[in-house]
């Protein structure tokens, strides 16, 4: 399990699990496969975000679940997608 924080926010977290070609976004994060969870837009998304934020649990938080792809792939992906994030 990693953990990214993006320093643009939740609309750089949601354009990115919106951006990954070989990673699933998933809000458990138990499986063979590789899974992205953005807390803030998904399983966190009821809790106000001053108690989010005093938690650790910031807009721009994701989480990642390693899966068994291919390491390179995974690297891969992530990579166009943060590609994709920035101007």
């Amino acid at each position: 399990m990693i953990t990214l924080e993006l320093k643009e926010g939740r609309a750089a977290g949601e354009h990115l699990v919106d951006h990954l070609q070989l990673c699933s976004l998933a809000v458990s994060l138990g499986d063979v496969r590789t899974l992205i969870c953005h807390p803030a837009s998904t399983t966190h998304s009821h809790v106000p975000a001053e108690i989010r934020r005093r938690t650790g649990i910031t807009d721009g938080l994701v989480r990642i679940s390693i899966g068994l792809e291919d390491p390179e792939d995974i690297v891969a992906d992530l990579e166009q997608a943060l590609e994709s994030c920035t101007p």
